[in-house]
């Protein structure tokens, strides 16, 4: 008898084995390519730098095309080494009432001799480049006449407090979270951020030399090189497709594929609603807001590109398409404030109006598969919760941002200065800031 149940035994363990075996096959694998694909999604994300310096070079004199690419390299070079000393555990650590995170400093649960905790140095990669992408679209707004060690301060406390803070409320467990508020991918999280910190900054700096006459009227300084922004912008669009899917963290969660349509579909129609409005609006198809048309429509999804349908997402990057249009010329002509690039109107202005779209388009089938959240906006049936939701979390990231920005310039500014001299203005940042030219023994001739 012995002998029989110790067979018994012995086959039970025989067969449990191989099983055992493949599921913790399984799981390494599930494992492995969420890890490959959300590494692989920051990479893309990170190209997106590029991106930026060239719609920003593009979009500017040649005077300063230098300066702005030392501007895009060390606001992610500072804004990495402060994110992982305070900003990540500030975003994603233990909460504290709802506002900020406290622990997780240095990436201190990871252990590589272990191989515990081995997945938050991907998160972490994949969450850094974000905060550059935050920090980075401030530049645009205040390039060509702000001191580079200015900026690089700012760049400092954006990655370190400004933008974690906003990033715990929604991602990292924080008050907003708690409402059901949806930000999937950081129309408010990335891009608000980046567009109100910049507003903060174009308003605490002043216009550019020559910008507004004495009557106040709005004189145009074209970019030097359109063709560079139009780079740019294909660049930034590349990135998008590891900013939005990428989003998920899990490259078996299949709805990865949906996420790239609704990406696509409404960068396309931003596009194209930009061209025709001010193709209407000026008799000619402009270049270069059509390039921030396709910037707007993209901004605008990433909040419920999880979440809405192929349909409304071609209708939500219509409609930034169009706002983008009347947005730069508002802030230009009325509010007279000067930004060069139109980063306010894209990123601040887009990235609100595409986060309240979500309490309108957002479809539960659709959250519920990518693990958005499953929640009906207005239009299908969720009333009007979810708008004020999102109304909710829009406005209070304004507030934050906003005030929190507008302090650190002025305090800037009263030390070690936030802005260049007229001369040096004139002169360009990249000689007086760097000492070098962008276009060394290239010069312009002009004929009477």
């Amino acid at each position: 008898m012995f002998k029989f149940l110790f067979s018994v035994c012995f086959l039970i363990l025989g067969l449990s084995v191989p099983a055992f075996a493949k599921e913790a096959t399984a799981a390494g694998n599930v494992t492995a390519i969420n890890t490959v694909w959300t590494l692989v999604a920051a990479f893309l994300v990170f190209f997106m730098q590029a991106g930026f310096a060239m719609v920003e070079a593009g979009f500017t004199r040649a005077k300063n095309a230098a300066n702005i690419m030392m501007k895009n390299l060390m606001d992610f070079c500072v804004g990495s080494i402060v994110y992982w000393l305070l900003g990540f555990g500030i975003m994603f650590g233990a909460d504290k009432l709802g506002l900020f995170g406290t622990d997780g400093f240095f990436l201190s649960a990871g252990n590589p001799s272990t191989g515990s905790g081995l997945w938050q140095y991907a998160f972490w990669m994949f969450q850094v480049v974000f905060a550059a992408t935050a920090a980075t679209i401030v530049s645009g707004a205040m390039a060509e006449r702000t001191k580079f060690i200015g900026y690089l301060l700012y760049s400092a406390v954006i990655s370190a407090l400004i933008y974690p803070v906003v990033g715990h409320w929604i991602w990292g467990g924080g008050w907003l979270s708690g409402l059901d508020f949806v930000d999937f991918a950081g129309s408010t999280v990335v891009h608000s951020v980046g567009g109100w910190a910049a507003l903060a900054g174009a308003i605490v700096l002043g216009p550019r030399y020559g910008k507004y006459n004495g009557r106040g009227e709005s004189k145009a300084i074209p970019g030097h090189n359109i063709p560079l922004a139009a780079l740019g912008v294909f660049i930034l669009w590349f990135g998008w497709f590891g900013f939005n899917p990428g989003s998920t963290t899990a490259g078996t969660n299949l709805s990865i594929a949906t996420i790239a349509v609704t990406t696509n579909l409404a960068a396309a129609a931003g596009a194209i609603a930009a061209m025709i409005t001010v193709w209407f609006q000026f008799g000619k198809p402009d270049t270069s807001m059509t390039l921030n048309g396709a910037l707007a429509g993209l901004v605008a999804i990433t909040a419920g590109c999880a979440s809405v349908s192929p349909g409304s997402a071609i209708i939500i990057g219509a409609l930034a398409g169009i706002l983008v249009v009347f947005a730069v010329e508002f802030i230009d002509k009325k509010l007279k404030i000067d930004d060069p690039v139109g980063a306010i109107s894209v990123h601040g202005v887009c990235g609100a109006f595409g986060t309240l779209c979500v309490g309108l388009f957002a479809q539960s089938a659709y959250g519920e598969a990518s693990g958005a959240g499953a929640v009906n906006g207005l239009f299908f049936g969720g009333g009007i919760k979810p708008l004020i939701t999102q109304l909710t979390g829009v406005v209070s990231v304004f507030f934050w941002v906003f005030t929190s920005a507008f302090i650190l310039f002025k305090l800037i500014k009263v030390t070690v200065g936030l802005r260049v001299s007229k001369e040096e203005e004139l002169r360009g940042l990249d000689i007086e800031e760097h000492g070098m030219e962008s276009y060394s023994g290239f010069q312009i001739f002009v004929t009477q």
